[in-house]
Order: structure tokens, then C-alpha cells, then sequence
């Protein structure tokens, strides 16, 4: 049977309002994307991801040293980021051999800022030891959010909440390492705020309780490139970088350890 064009048209109409009738299927709203409040680098903070919670991963290690603190035996303490934290991995026995004379606590955690570094220090991690001497090493990861003075003011509540806490405890502050560019490995952009950085810092050296020592020369190449065979990713040491680090250290630590 042929469809005339009218029946056809009415068939077309029908369709069409029984389609406009149907209602449509229900669609799940997009949550709503978190934004955080700013962290000034010199003032104390948590770390937070990017759900907008407070990083667990942080806590846990935060508690952990809390722990370690509170046993009260550490006499050499390490503060920092994932440098620092690393000589519990390519500088585990690089750590061995130089420090474990002195009762050595490492307190790094990857991914801090001067502000986290700042928050756990004032919520424990100084509670219960009593050590002779802190080596601090902190900035790098502020460099993307951070102008060099905020850095530095970041660095400089660090050292005088040591000072407060610990008193009796020099502080080895080390200039903030220096990193490369990808791939080549060359000193670019970031260097020039870390020089800035490291040039505020050196003058909380007061000769007798903080110590300022830069040792970044002793990483790159004459050309002024970094190698993957002292740091892999041009930021994290190699356990070759780890021993250029505990060589460039250890005169130093030798008389603030006495």
C-alpha cells in the first residue's frame, strides 16, 4: 500500500510530538570544581589535594615523626621535601655512612612547601628531642606560586621557629638546590628566583646559631647543565648526588655535632 504525502506528513507530525513528549533522561550535575584558599608561604598550613581534603599521605608522615620525636632520641635532625626524604631511598646508604653517628631523623616529606614544613614543626615534630644541630633545606617546590621574597620570608619563619623550640640546636640552613631544565638539564628560569631566594636567606647566618652554606655549585657540570648521573630527573639527587651532598655537609655537621 502507497502512503500519500499527506498521510505521510501527518505520520511525520505524530512522531514528532510523541518524541517532544518523552521526557529526557536525567543527567548527573558536574560536581563543582574545589578551590582552595591561598597558602602564603609563611604562614603554617596542611596539604591539601586536589579534592579539597587534607592529604593523608602528609599525615600519616607528620604522624610518624611526631612519634619519632617524642622517643626523644634523634640528635641530628633533617627537614624538608622529597630531597630530603630521599636519602631513605637513593641515599639510604649514603646516610648510613655518613650520618648514623649522630642519631639521625629524617623529617622530609615529598611535595612540601615552606608553609607545610612550617605546620608540622609547629604541631610536633620538634616536640620531645632535644638535638644539636637541624639541617634544613626547603623552597623548591614554592617556585611556581611564590615570588622569591615570599620564599624566603617562608624559609626564615622555619629557622625562628627552631630557634624557638630548639634553642640549643645550630641550624645547618642549606641554599635551596639548584635544577634543571628538561631535556637538557640546563639552569633555566626557576634558578634565577631560587639565586634571589638563597641570596634573602644567607643573611639569617648569624655565625653562631644558623649557619648558611650554599654547596649548589657542586651539582652542575663546568657548562652550568645538570646530568642525569647526579640528578636523574634534574630536581631529585641520584645516589651519586647524595653523596656529593653528604661530602659538601659533613666538615660543617663534624663541628656543630661536638
Amino acid at each position: 500500500m502507497k502512503i500519500t504525502s499527506l498521510a505521510f506528513s501527518l505520520l511525520l507530525l505524530a512522531t514528532t510530538a510523541l518524541q517532544a513528549q518523552t521526557p529526557a533522561p536525567a543527567t548527573t550535575p558536574a560536581a563543582p570544581a574545589v578551590v582552595l584558599p591561598p597558602q602564603p608561604p609563611d604562614v603554617p598550613a596542611e596539604k591539601y589535594g586536589k579534592d579539597g581534603k587534607i592529604n593523608p599521605g602528609f599525615i600519616a608522615a607528620h604522624e610518624k615523626f611526631v612519634n619519632i620525636a617524642k622517643e626523644g632520641k634523634a640528635q641530628l635532625v633533617f627537614l624538608g621535601d622529597s630531597i630530603t626524604a630521599g636519602w631513605a631511598g637513593n641515599g639510604k646508604q649514603v646516610w648510613a655512612k655518613s650520618f648514623s653517628q649522630y642519631t639521625p631523623a629524617n623529617f622530609g616529606i615529598g611535595g612540601d612547601r615552606t608553609q607545610h614544613v612550617l605546620w608540622r614543626i609547629k604541631n610536633g615534630e620538634l616536640e620531645g628531642i632535644k638535638p644539636k644541630a637541624c639541617v634544613l633545606m626547603i623552597g623548591t617546590n614554592n617556585v611556581a606560586s611564590d615570588p622569591a621574597e615570599g620564599i624566603a620570608k617562608g624559609v626564615t619563619a622555619i629557622v625562628e621557629t627552631i630557634r624557638e623550640k630548639q634553642p640549643q640546636a645550630k641550624i645547618l640552613l642549606l641554599a635551596v638546590f639548584p635544577r634543571g631544565d628538561k631535556p637538557t638539564g640546563k639552569l633555566g628560569t626557576a634558578n634565577e628566583k631560587l639565586k634571589q631566594v638563597n641570596a634573602i636567606i644567607s643573611k639569617l647566618d648569624d655565625g653562631k646559631n644558623v649557619f648558611f652554606l650554599d654547596i649548589g655549585s657542586k651539582f652542575p657540570q663546568p657548562d652550568g647543565a645538570l646530568t642525569k648521573e647526579v640528578m636523574p630527573d634534574f630536581l631529585h639527587l641520584s645516589p651519586t648526588g647524595y653523596q656529593i651532598w653528604a661530602d659538601a655537609i659533613s666538615p660543617k655537621l663534624a663541628e656543630l655535632m661536638k
